[in-house]
Formats: C-alpha cells, sequence, structure tokens
C-alpha cells in the first residue's frame, strides 16, 4: 500500500473540515488495519530439513492476526488452530503412523508457508556444557570421520548462542543434513549418538543441539525450578539483581559517551601495535594488572600493551598448540590480538574476556600478545583481583610494554561527575541462573522430541552437594515444561581429568560431582554414561567423544527403543565385611566383571604424541583403583580381585575395614568393567562429610 503524506494539497477547495478529518481517520485506520493483520509465521526450528518426532501429539506452533484459522498439513496428516487475542496459535499433529517422507509441511492462513524436506523421526535435545558443545571438526577422528559422513536422515538444528534475561519465543538457527560439509559442525557427542540411533533404528534422528561452553547447571534452570530451593533462590536472585545492574550502567556508559562525544575513534593501524616486528625501543613499560594512571599513562583514550610469549613456554603453550586465554578484569572495551591478526574483541557490557588462538598461529619461539585497550573516562587498564589472566596454564601477570594511540582531552567536573559509578562485576551472562534456559530451551518448548542427552558438570566442579539438588530439578522441570513426566533423560558423568593422585584422596570435588550425579538415576527413566575412562589428564575436553556418543545410544536403545543391549557397567549396589575383606556387590556385574589389563603408558593428551609411565598405586592388585578405611581412620591404597559376581578389598594396613571407595579422584587410575566393556561408575560406601557442602551458587 503506497501511503501519501496527509496534507491540505489532498482535499478539494470545498471539502469541509469536518469531511476531511473524517477522510484522514479512515485513511490511517486502514493503515493500522493494515499492521494489525500480520502474515502468519513459524519459530526458525520449523524451517527446511527439519525432523519431526513420530508421535500422536507433535506441536507446530507461530504467530499471525487474532482470530485468524490456520490449517497446517503434513502429507496426509492434518489439524487447525486459531490464533489467540495475543497472535500466537498452535496446531497438534498425529505423526504416529507417518512414514520418514520427505515431506512438506504447509501452513495455511491468509498466507501459506512450506516448509521444504521435512523428515518424521527421533528427534532428540542435546545440551550442556563444552563436551556437548563442541562439534565434530574439533577433533582428529573429523579427518576420516566427515568424509564418509553423508546421511540424510541424520540432521542437526544448530541454536545460536543467545543468553537471555528474559524468557525468548524463538531462536536462531537452521537445519542441516550430516555430510562432508556439514558434519564438521554437529555436536561431536551429539553425532555419534544419534549415527548409532539412526543405523539402529533406521528412521530419521534429528539432533537438536543447544549447548554453550563454560556454562554452570543454574543457566540451564527455569525461574520455577530455581525457585524450588530457597539457598539456589537466593543466590539466582542476587546473580540476575547484579547482571541487570551492571547491564544497567554499560547503557549508562554509552549514552554519556554520546553525550560528552568520548566514543571510540581509532587513530592507528593495528599492525603498527601489534605486529611481531614493531620497534618497541618507545614504548614504556607497565605491570599488569593495574591501571594506566598508576603507571603514568593517561586513564581515557586507546592504549596499546604487548609482550612476548614463548613457546615452548611451561607448562603447556606449545608451537602449533591453541591457547585459550582468560584476560579478567580489562577495563573497558579491547581488542586482542595474537602476531599481529585479531582474535577477539569485547565492549564494555563484557565481563569475561576469553579468547582463543588457533594452533597454527602459534610459532615456535617468542610470540607476541597485544592488547588495544579502550576507556572514555578512567581506570583504563586490567584491574586488579580477576582469578584468570593467562593463556592456558601460563599467567600473562607482569611486566608489559604500552604505547598511547591516542588520549581523550581531559573532562570538567559536571562531566566527570555525570559519569556512572560501575557496579560490582557480575558473573557473565552465560552463567547468570536462567539466562541460558530463557534463551536457548525456553523457545524450544514443545517442540515434541523424544528425549535428552546431556553432558554438564565441569561448571560446577565445587559444588557438587548442592548439584545433588539441583540436577533433580532441572530434569523435573524440563519434564514439566513439555508436559512428558516419563521424558528420558540421559547424561554423562564427568570426565576424568587432571594429575593422578598418589595417595588416596580423603576429598575430592570432582569426585563429589560425580556422584551426585550418579544420585539423579533415582529418578524415573533416567541413564548414565560414565566416563571416567575416556579423560585427558591435560584436556577438559577429551578427544573419544565416539565412545561418549556410542554410551549415550546405548542407554537410548535399551531403555527406550527396548533393543537387547547391555547400556551400563557396574553399579555398587552393597557391601559386607568378612573379617578384614570387604565384599562389594553390584549392579549391571552381567554378564560378568571383567579387571581390564592396565597399560604401562599412557598419553597425557590426544593432542600429543608424549607417552608418560603409567605408575600404578596397588601394582600387585588384579584391580586398581580401590581404597579402604579402617578403624584407625586412615584411607590406605586396596589390593582388590573380582570373586564371581562380587569383589573383594582388603589392605594388609587395615585389619578392620570400615569403609571402601573405587575411583574417588579427580582422575583415577581404574580398570574394573563387565564384559560388555563398560566401566564401573566411581563409588564410595562411607557418608563422611562432603567438602563442597557448604559451596553455593
Amino acid at each position: 500500500m503506497q501511503i501519501f503524506p496527509i496534507g491540505i494539497a489532498l482535499f478539494p477547495g470545498g471539502l469541509s473540515r469536518r469531511l476531511a478529518l473524517s477522510f484522514v481517520a479512515a485513511l490511517l485506520g486502514g493503515i493500522v488495519a493494515s499492521a494489525a493483520r500480520a502474515e502468519i509465521s513459524l519459530p526458525r526450528i520449523f524451517s527446511d530439513h527439519a525432523v519431526l518426532q513420530k508421535s500422536d501429539v507433535v506441536p507446530v506452533w507461530g504467530k499471525g492476526t487474532p482470530g485468524e484459522s490456520v490449517i497446517v498439513t503434513l502429507g496426509p496428516a492434518t489439524a487447525q488452530a486459531t490464533a489467540g487475542p495475543d497472535g500466537k496459535w498452535k496446531a497438534v499433529l498425529n505423526l504416529k503412523d507417518m512414514g520418514p517422507g520427505p515431506y512438506d509441511l504447509i501452513v495455511q492462513g491468509r498466507n501459506t508457508i512450506t516448509v521444504r524436506d521435512v523428515l518424521v523421526g527421533e528427534v532428540w535435545l542435546c545440551s550442556g556444557q563444552s563436551n556437548m558443545d563442541f562439534p565434530l571438526g574439533s577433533f582428529p577422528i573429523a579427518k576420516t570421520e566427515t568424509p564418509v559422513s553423508s546421511n540424510p536422515n541424520l540432521r542437526q538444528f544448530l541454536v545460536k548462542r543467545s543468553p537471555s534475561a528474559d524468557p525468548l519465543d524463538d531462536v536462531e538457527g537452521e537445519w542441516m543434513a550430516a555430510g562432508p560439509a556439514t558434519s564438521g559442525k554437529f555436536s561431536a557427542v551429539a553425532y555419534f549418538f544419534g549415527k548409532q540411533v539412526q543405523k539402529e533404528l533406521g528412521d530419521p534422528v534429528g539432533l537438536v543441539n543447544s549447548a554453550l561452553g563454560g556454562t554452570m547447571i543454574e543457566a540451564w534452570m527455569s525461574r520455577d525450578a530455581l525457585a524450588s530451593d530457597p539457598v539456589l533462590k537466593a543466590g539466582a536472585d542476587n546473580a540476575r539483581n547484579d547482571r541487570r545492574a551492571f547491564d544497567q550502567y554499560a547503557e549508562l556508559y554509552r549514552a554519556w559517551q554520546r553525550k560528552y562525544g568520548r566514543e571510540d575513534k581509532k587513530q592507528g593501524e593495528p599492525a603498527s601495535f601489534a605486529g611481531s616486528n614493531v620497534d618497541t625501543s618507545d614504548w614504556k613499560p607497565v605491570t599488569l594488572p593495574g591501571f594506566f594512571a598508576e603507571a603514568g599513562l593517561p586513564e581515557a583514550g586507546a592504549i596499546w600493551v604487548r609482550r612476548k610469549v614463548a613457546a615452548p613456554s611451561q607448562p603447556d603453550i606449545a608451537p602449533k598448540k591453541g591457547v585459550d586465554m582468560f584476560l579478567d578484569n580489562i577495563r573497558d572495551a579491547n581488542e586482542v590480538y595474537w602476531n599481529g591478526r585479531l582474535v577477539g574483541k569485547s565492549g564494555v557490557d563484557s565481563v569475561v574476556h576469553r579468547y582463543g588462538v588457533k594452533g597454527d598461529l602459534v610459532n615456535e619461539g617468542d610470540n607476541v600478545l597485544a592488547l588495544r585497550i579502550f576507556s572514555a573516562c578512567e581506570s583504563g587498564g586490567v584491574a586488579p583481583g580477576g582469578q584468570r589472566f593467562q593463556g592456558n596454564h601460563v599467567s600473562f601477570k607482569g611486566e608489559w610494554l604500552a604505547r598511547v594511540e591516542y588520549v581523550f582531552p581531559p573532562l570538567d567536573a559536571a562531566a566527570r561527575a555525570e559519569f556512572p559509578k560501575r557496579p560490582p562485576t557480575p558473573i557473565d551472562a552465560q552463567n547468570v541462573a536462567g539466562y541460558m534456559y530463557d534463551g536457548m530451551i525456553h523457545p524450544l518448548i514443545p517442540y515434541a522430541i523424544r528425549g535428552v542427552i546431556w553432558y554438564q558438570g565441569e561448571g560446577n566442579w565445587n559444588r557438587g552437594y548442592q548439584y545433588r539438588t539441583e540436577f533433580p530439578a532441572l530434569i523435573t522441570d524440563w519434564r514439566a515444561r513439555w508436559d512428558r513426566g516419563d521424558l528420558p533423560f540421559y547424561y554423562c558423568q564427568i570426565a576424568n581429568l587432571g594429575a593422578h593422585s598418589k595417595q588416596p584422596e580423603k576429598t575430592s570435588l570432582f569426585a563429589e560431582v560425580r556422584e551426585a550425579q550418579s544420585m539423579a538415576l533415582s529418578l524415573p527413566n533416567t541413564g548414565q554414561a560414565v566416563l571416567i575412562d575416556v579423560g585427558e589428564e591435560e584436556d577438559i575436553h577429551p578427544a573419544d567423544k565416539m565412545s561418549v556418543g556410542d554410551r549415550l545410544a546405548r542407554i537410548a536403545l535399551a531403555r527406550t527403543y527396548g533393543r537387547d543391549v547391555a547400556y551400563s557397567g557396574p553399579v555398587f549396589d552393597s557391601m559386607t565385611i568378612e573379617g578384614d575383606k570387604a565384599r562389594i556387590r553390584f549392579k549391571h556385574a552381567e554378564p560378568g566383571l571383567v579387571a581390564r589389563p592396565m597399560p604401562e603408558t599412557y598419553a597425557p593428551s590426544s593432542k600429543s604424541p608424549r607417552m608418560v609411565p603409567l605408575v600404578r598405586n596397588s601394582p600387585q592388585s588384579e584391580l586398581e583403583g580401590f581404597a579402604i578405611y579402617g578403624e584407625n581412620k586412615k584411607w590406605e591404597w586396596a589390593d582388590a580381585r573380582i570373586d564371581g559376581d562380587t569383589v573383594l578389598v582388603w589392605s594388609d594396613a587395615v585389619s578392620k575395614p570400615v569403609a571402601v571407595r573405587y575411583a574417588w579422584a579427580q582422575n583415577p587410575f581404574c580398570n574394573l568393567y563387565n564384559a560388555a566393556g563398560l566401566p564401573a561408575g566411581p563409588f564410595r560406601t562411607d557418608d563422611f562429610p562432603l567438602a563442597s557442602r557448604n559451596a553455593k551458587y
């Protein structure tokens, strides 16, 4: 509709004022009415190449004009809905007896939407933190897997990372079928899970990948779930309030910049500051963390700092190896360069400055790390007090070289007085309670799914006791949101990581998280993939994602699809004391317990060919990883052997056993499996107080 400017020229000379006003009112009313007749629309998850769940209840929803009738069709299946007063509508298809397709999903109202190449099969939501988030292309196996990965019946919807302070109605993302050009973007865990399920069932499998690295479980919980525990609610409210105050501060900061003309205006080429061959003879030494004004540098403007980083640099920056940098408390906006290449940037509203350097940018010998730091008013630099100012495990604290790009003129008292006061630094948005749920889970509901696979826990490594409450609350709440009290929820226990203990660990924060995860098995229709043998000493992101996907797929095939496959390793059942020995009984011991041979060497990292000797704690024992506690109140490494479908545990140093632990360490050596090749889960028979008991979100 063409809209003309309304003026006296529109009206003939003899037209009365009342008639003219009536004409204007009618014209404006027509414009408003036209705007109110919105075209029907669908969330992005209903887009080309989608997979819909083979079920009798498959919601399809969207927006349109209030009162509008909408017809949804997929092959022979059809459903009708009417848009409510808010314009929202939802139709429910019965796809229980549908074949795999492909089909066109047709949505008709005043306009028609056609979604092409839609399959009907099995849909799984894949969520959690980095070990679910990391794509297949990040791991060495991609070199052999992706070239042969063509499978139009295996698809992923990749949700764009989007933490939110309020529940969103939609997400950004797209469906893609597995193939050489796309499989590298699939979650590695989800890919191997989906590949195995699809192969076994023969039906299409859709993977809704909604995960983000470095996230805590609290961020994935809804406000109702957070409110289920008073202590958790208090912590969540504080985190949300702190984040809200900081976001308001960032808005005031930018408004103040505009008012006083203090926006960043670059006055130099990055290469002249960040390049490898820059003459630094006139650069000034400065200690970081620290504020520039304290070193005699201007407090406002743009200042470059740089330093050399050697490779190899102990303990683990090496040539051609990637660098994961955490540069806490940079004030305020910044750009980060490695050997002259921009590797990341963030603004005043960012509180977590994490940047990655790809391995092919890390040269042998000296490398140059350079930061361009901008401040509009005061306190430019790196504020002291941050926990991390490092790359991998190499500290960047100490002497840097600094040079001014440009300086702002001094402010008058009135302008300085108007500058907003910085509130306490909150946690990053992706870890604020509820933000990941509101941004990346809420918009997906009620998309029909068969179940959930979940890999998260490292982000809560020091709060295992609280995780006991949080994890079941999340599972229960997600089931309620999908109106599926029996929704399958299968998850990964966090893998082994870090140095091996030479003495039995009295406390282990990682073990406490694993115990909390195991306790969630008390909920119906849950399953746990034990990963105590797939981790790496030097990498929190172990490369063996094939075993992870396999173990999750085994659970789904057995528990959800009724296949006759072993899906669990031995699980502690009970202990009895027999003189100076303890006898341990297990569930899932069939078809027999196995002591897997211990290797003489192992690789601390899959990214390096380096091998180191494996020094056993119980070198004469058939089984490794057991510790025993006696009346002398000391933990001792134990000897252990398989006795039928039980394990006998003892130590010459313990005459009267009281308790037994197995694999109770951050990175234990352990070798108890069942004949199906699945590892026994870590356990303890004691109820001694936990180190994480008082740690709260």
